[in-house]
């Protein structure tokens, strides 16, 4: 697959840089140049220069020009890796196309800030986290349905905007103490059938590495 010129600014353990990397190995774009920011309290002159605004990962670089914002980031890469490319990440039909996206939108806006709470938070903060997370999990499952992925038989956008969140649900069994298999068990089959592509097995960090960052974060913070 031709790649233009594609570099990544990324961080190893972030679930939006795993986005990306689900996104473009979804694709067929695995030679390109990932450029992997080593301390985010210390960040590279290029991730300034190519996201001055907001600063952050990930920033897909095409052709000299950046994009920033996973889930913007996904929508370019399924448009301009098109032709010859499959399979469409993001339904075709404008009205599943557009609950798509409200269904990204709530995963950035309420799972992530839940997560963060467990992911940071003390413990009462934590417990807290926990019930939002697991009331967000209901609802993702009642979308889910019978269905094996979001958008159907197809893994797809929304499948990729979760399932780096859903690694991240794994790991909080180990320092939280919080599960969801009784309380929605269709989307753990679904987060084992994601975590069993290949697209997903090359891109997301393992438990060890998140631990890793985690405790590294924590001595920060």
């Amino acid at each position: 697959m031709e790649t233009d010129e594609v570099i990544l600014l990324d961080y190893w353990p972030s679930p939006f840089g795993a986005r990306t990397r689900i996104a473009l190995a979804e694709k067929g774009i695995i030679s390109y140049e990932h450029k992997t920011e080593s301390d985010l309290a210390n960040k590279s002159p290029l991730l300034m220069e190519m996201n001055p605004i907001h600063q952050k990962i990930p920033v897909l670089i095409h052709k000299g020009k950046p994009i920033c914002e996973s889930d913007i980031i996904i929508q370019y890469i399924d448009q301009v890796w098109k032709d010859g490319c499959s399979p469409n990440l993001l339904p075709v039909d404008p009205y599943h196309r557009a609950k798509a996206r409200f269904l990204v939108d709530f995963i950035d806006k309420m799972v992530h800030k839940s997560s963060v709470k467990i992911w940071m938070g003390k413990e009462e903060v934590q417990e807290i986290g926990k019930r939002e997370l697991i009331e967000w999990c209901k609802i993702l499952e009642l979308e889910l349905g019978d269905k094996s992925y979001f958008g159907g038989e197809t893994f797809g956008y929304v499948d990729i905007a979760f399932v780096p969140f859903y690694k991240w649900l794994d790991f909080f069994k180990s320092f939280a103490n919080f599960f969801i298999d009784q309380e929605c068990p269709k989307l753990v089959e679904w987060g084992k059938r994601c975590l069993e592509r290949e697209s997903v097995s090359i891109s997301l960090p393992t438990e060890d590495e998140i631990h890793k960052a985690y405790l590294k974060f924590k001595k920060g913070f």
